[in-house]
């Protein structure tokens, strides 16, 4: 059997920083991972350039049934901390838009190769294709069996990510093992994830891609606002507003509440500028066919839809009148879209829910159930916003469970 005084499960950005943490204080560290290379999902973060922390680190940016353990973990663990030891490995940093941070080569693989690099320096043991299948505790050892035979440590860190990207390696075993243990679980939802809608017309608007504000509505539920791009899919909508919205929207189909997107056109303007604008384009000399009209200011596949949902039966310019322009103007600032799913789990980057954080101490991430078993990533109910915010919790967990030694 094969013994070391730690054994990390999961070889992502959570369990690589934990195994430099230790491997940093001279003890031996076992790093299993199921995949054939470590990080895969690095590699597909920020569109390949690995949007690896922000600026603008805040609780607020991060999401869990227990707020106060956010606020609890990140405290001394600012985005100047995780700099500092992303350029301990040797990385460079580089800022692009609201305040996302990204390596200097804007390569993900730029950021795996040194942390593997990083890893290996300092003494950890890679165990890669190796899958676990069962964890037992026998008196103070932990006994982890795996389909390359059982390997045995008196202290373990989970890692083992989420159910989000599967082809990336994305399970949830990691958190049916850590129930099996003991520890509650509360289900994973998809998030950062596009959604989808029975609407018929949807593969008509196909490919059509704008930016609007977005409101997420459901009945009993507070509005939730986003701003930016949209993406019309044959089955439903994707965009930077609309992953934004998806960890809502999961809860929300979750539990059986079905929502409605509402998109504004055109967030910048005011009802009454956009009708005066519509009224101002008028020319009943020209007299030019609606939908000719409207493809002016909204992309010609949007236009027929739009005419539907506005139940305008104008078809030209010069019969427009004021109250026709009412019913157009109340479609492009309520263009509505009732949502019947998320587009799953293959599709999400980071998915809610995981071990419940009651039960592990957020200065350390030692359980509170098992002595000596720690957590550090997505495992955790611990999720963060689009713009780098789940690689930060990724650093800043890895590095509590690696520095509780």
């Amino acid at each position: 059997m094969n013994t070391s005084q730690w054994i990390i499960i999961g070889g992502g950005a959570a369990g690589l920083t934990a195994a430099i943490a230790l491997g940093r204080q001279g003890l031996s560290v076992r790093l299993l991972e199921q995949n054939d290379r470590p990080s895969k999902k690095i590699l597909a973060t920020g569109n390949g350039r690995c949007n690896i922390t922000n600026r603008t680190v805040t609780p607020a940016r991060f999401h869990s049934d227990q707020p106060t353990f956010i606020a609890a973990a990140l405290e001394g663990y600012g985005t100047e901390e995780i700099e500092v030891f992303l350029r301990s490995i040797g990385l460079e940093l580089v800022e692009g838009k609201e305040g996302q941070l990204f390596p200097m080569s804007l390569q993900a693989g730029s950021v795996v190769e040194m942390l593997v690099f990083e890893a290996k320096r300092v003494g950890v043991t890679f165990e890669l294709d190796t899958a676990v299948k069962a964890v037992g505790k026998e008196g103070k050892t932990f006994q982890v069996t795996t389909d390359r035979g059982t390997f045995a440590s008196p202290r373990l860190i989970f890692a083992s990510g989420s159910p989000a990207a599967p082809q990336l390696g994305g399970s949830i075993s990691g958190m049916e093992i850590a129930r099996s243990l003991g520890h509650t679980l509360i289900p994973p939802q998809p998030a950062l994830v596009q959604l989808e809608s029975d609407a018929p017309w949807l593969r008509r608007a196909a490919g059509v891609k704008l930016h609007a504000r977005a409101t997420l509505l459901a009945e009993g539920e507070a509005p939730i606002i986003r701003e930016g791009d949209i993406l019309f899919t044959p089955y439903g909508i994707s965009g930077l507003a609309i992953l934004d919205l998806s960890r809502d929207a999961s809860w929300m189909l979750a539990s059986h509440t079905y929502p409605v997107v509402e998109l504004n056109l055109f967030p910048h303007h005011t009802k009454e500028q956009l009708i005066h604008l519509l009224l101002r384009r008028i020319d009943r000399e020209a007299n030019r066919p609606l939908p000719l009209w409207l493809h002016a200011i909204l992309p010609k596949k949007l236009i027929p839809i739009l005419l539907e949902q506005s139940r305008c039966t104008t078809q030209r310019e010069a019969t427009l009148g004021r109250k026709q322009i009412g019913k157009l103007v109340y479609a492009l600032q309520h263009f509505r879209i009732a949502i019947t799913d998320t587009h799953g789990f293959k599709h999400a980057e980071v998915a809610t829910g995981g071990v419940d954080v009651r039960e592990v101490d957020p200065a350390t991430m030692e359980s509170r159930i098992v002595s000596d078993l720690y957590f550090a990533g997505e495992i955790l109910d611990v999720d963060g916003d689009r713009g780098g915010f789940n690689l930060h919790w990724a650093w800043v967990s890895g590095l509590r469970a690696g520095n509780a030694a």
